[in-house]
C-alpha cells in the first residue's frame, strides 16, 4: 500500500512526523514517499503543487497531509501561494466528499467554549462536497463597473455533484444514528433550492434515514445551542467550510479534529483540520493527535486496515485519560507536554 506523505509548511513538517511514527510502529506493509507542497514547493520548484508532487499522490493509494500557507508568501499572484496546492489536489484528484468528524473526549469537555453538558458525548459527522460551489463556480473576478473595482464569484452546483454527496452522507448515517440534516439557503438562493430539492429525491432512495432540512445561519446558531441534535450534516462547499470550523471549537481545540476527502472510489487524502499556525512551527509544542487521528482515518477509508485504526484511536483515548495535554488543550489539573512528548505517550500506547 502506497502512501503519499505532505507535509507542507509550519508545524505540519513536526506534526507528520509523529504520525509517521504511529504508522511505522503499527508494522504494516506501507511504502511512503514524502514530496513538498505548499510553501515550501513553492520556495524549492516555484510551485505549490509540482508535477512531481501531484504524480505522487496520483500513484498512492492514499495521501497524509499536513497542513499549507505561509504569511511569506501572501503577496503572490493567487495561483502561486500555498492555499492552491490543497485545492489543486481536490480537483485533479476529484476529492469532492470531506469528512469532519467532531467528537467530543470525555477528558475534554471541559476544555470546549460551551457547557461540558451541552458538548459531552457530542458526535457529529460533517460532510462537506468539496469541488463545486462558489470556490470553483465561473465566472469569477475582479473588474471595474462605473469607475470602481467591483468583486464576483458564481456559487453554481449541477444536479449530479448534489446526488453524489447526498449518497455519501445517507451512506455514512446508515453506519450511525440514521439521521442527516442537510443545510443549505433555499429560501434566497436558487442553488440552493436545486440542493434541497435533489437532496430530497435522493433521500426516496433511503428510506431507513430519516432526512431533515436547516437553513445555514440556523444551523450555526442550534449548533452553539444544541449541538447533539445533530447526526450527519451535509452540505455544500462555501456553508461546509464556515460550519465544520464552527463545530471543531465545540471539541476544545481545532487541534483535536481529523479529516477525510474521498473520491468516488475511496481513495482519499487525510489532514488534520487546523492550518499551519507559523506563531508555533518550530517550538515543539503543536498537538499531534488530530494528525493521528487523520492517519487512522485513512487506514480505515483507504487502506483496509480497520483494526490498525482502532488501535490508534484508542492510544488516543487512553494518553488523553492519562492526562497529558499540549498546551491547546491543557486545562488545570493535566500535565503539558510537547509535540515530541505527545506522539511517544501514543507510541507507548499503541
Amino acid at each position: 500500500m502506497r502512501v503519499a506523505v505532505l507535509p507542507g509548511d509550519g508545524i505540519g513538517p513536526e506534526i507528520i512526523a509523529q504520525a509517521r511514527n504511529v504508522l511505522a510502529a503499527l508494522k504494516l506493509d506501507l511504502q511512503l514517499q514524502e514530496a513538498p507542497v505548499g510553501g515550501a514547493a513553492y520556495a524549492a520548484a516555484g510551485d505549490p503543487l509540482p508535477a512531481a508532487t501531484l504524480k505522487i499522490a496520483r500513484d498512492a493509494d492514499a495521501i497524509l497531509f499536513g497542513a499549507v500557507g505561509d504569511p511569506r508568501y501572501d503577496k503572490l499572484p493567487r495561483a502561486k501561494r500555498p492555499e492552491q496546492a490543497i485545492l489543486g489536489l481536490r480537483k485533479e484528484l476529484g476529492l469532492f466528499a470531506n469528512l469532519r468528524p467532531a467528537q467530543v473526549h470525555a477528558e475534554l469537555a471541559s476544555a470546549s467554549a460551551l457547557k461540558a453538558d451541552v458538548v459531552a458525548g457530542l458526535d457529529i459527522l460533517i460532510v462537506r462536497e468539496l469541488t463545486g460551489d462558489i470556490y470553483f463556480g465561473e465566472p469569477k473576478g475582479i473588474r471595474e463597473t462605473a469607475g470602481e473595482r467591483e468583486g464576483f464569484d458564481t456559487m453554481r452546483y449541477r444536479e449530479s455533484e448534489i446526488r453524489r454527496i447526498a449518497r455519501v452522507a445517507f451512506e455514512a448515517a446508515r453506519k450511525r444514528a440514521k439521521r442527516v440534516c442537510s443545510v443549505d439557503k433555499a429560501n434566497v438562493l436558487e442553488t440552493s433550492q436545486l440542493w434541497r430539492d435533489v437532496v430530497t429525491a435522493e433521500a426516496k432512495g433511503y428510506p431507513d434515514i430519516e432526512l431533515s432540512h436547516m437553513y445555514v445561519d440556523n444551523c450555526a446558531m442550534q449548533l452553539v445551542r444544541n449541538p447533539k441534535q445533530f447526526d450527519v450534516i451535509v452540505t455544500g462547499n462555501l456553508f461546509g467550510d464556515i460550519l465544520s470550523d464552527e463545530a471543531s471549537m465545540l471539541t476544545g481545540s481545532i487541534g483535536m479534529l481529523p479529516s477525510a476527502s474521498l473520491d468516488e472510489r475511496g481513495k482519499g487524502l487525510y489532514e488534520p483540520i487546523h492550518g499551519t499556525a507559523p506563531d508555533i512551527a518550530g517550538k515543539g509544542v503543536a498537538n499531534p493527535l488530530a494528525t493521528m487521528l487523520s492517519a487512522a482515518m485513512m487506514l480505515r477509508y483507504s487502506l483496509g486496515q480497520p483494526d490498525a485504526a482502532t488501535r490508534v484511536e484508542k492510544a488516543v483515548s487512553q494518553v488523553l485519560k492519562s492526562g497529558l495535554r499540549t498546551a491547546d488543550i491543557y486545562t488545570s489539573g493535566t500535565r503539558k507536554v510537547g509535540t515530541r512528548e505527545m506522539g511517544d505517550a501514543v507510541l507507548s500506547a499503541l
